[in-house]
């Protein structure tokens, strides 16, 4: 494999299963009454009483937002990309970085939060910039645990792309160890995925480790 030192396209963009397959899921919206009731079922189970002034909306407010912040369930991934891949001469690494991401806990749906690095080889397709923040929005708006969006991310621009090569690093800083537990504040989780050339290749895949730990373009 030639040297790719030289001729790198780079990207630095912030936007706000078990299984390492990309986890089809059925279109079923939230039903807000139901929601509600079971907010109400919760406030009355903690001690509060969700009749009094400053809980009235309380309710409604917590549905709608589990509706956004579990939007990712329902995304059609065919108006998420657009037609945005486009056919080009070009096989070297692409690099979108620092892009901001909040997700869920499914363990004690408390929040987790960080930046997702993104890289990939083109095997003559590119897909348009905004789409790789847009793609790990779609996968960290569900209840998740780090690991698995890591591997989710990476193997949906796989499949989607066709790439030589993949890679996904994620840091991570979890509210459910903050708040509650061990309370350690300043912990911080990396998890990554490399697939293809990214994974056999160890000399690719330490540039792309050096570029995310870089503020510049080398």
């Amino acid at each position: 494999m030639r040297n790719r030192k030289n001729s790198k396209m780079s990207y630095n963009e912030t936007l706000v299963e078990e299984s390492n397959e990309v986890q089809q899921i059925p279109e079923v919206q939230i039903n807000q009454a139901n929601m509600e009731e079971s907010i109400k079922d919760i406030l009355i189970n903690i001690g509060e009483n969700p009749e009094r002034e400053g809980l009235l909306k309380t309710p409604n407010r917590v549905a709608r937002m589990f509706d956004e912040l579990t939007a990712g369930y329902h995304m059609d991934t065919e108006k998420l990309i657009n037609n945005a891949i486009f056919s080009v001469d070009y096989d070297e690494m692409v690099v979108v970085k620092d892009i901001e991401y909040y997700s869920l806990c499914e363990h004690h749906m408390l929040p987790f939060f960080g930046k997702a690095h993104v890289a990939y080889i083109p095997d003559g397709k590119v897909i348009g910039l905004s789409k790789i923040p847009r793609i790990v929005e779609m996968f960290a708006r569900r209840l998740q645990i780090q690991e698995q969006m890591t591997s989710q991310i990476a193997d949906f621009i796989k499949e989607t792309l066709n790439a030589s090569g993949v890679a996904v690093v994620l840091e991570g800083s979890h509210m459910c160890g903050m708040m509650r537990g061990v309370r350690s504040q300043n912990t911080k989780m990396t998890t990554r995925r490399m697939l293809g050339e990214f994974k056999h290749n160890k000399d690719l895949r330490q540039e792309f480790l050096e570029h995310i730990a870089s503020n510049s373009l080398n």
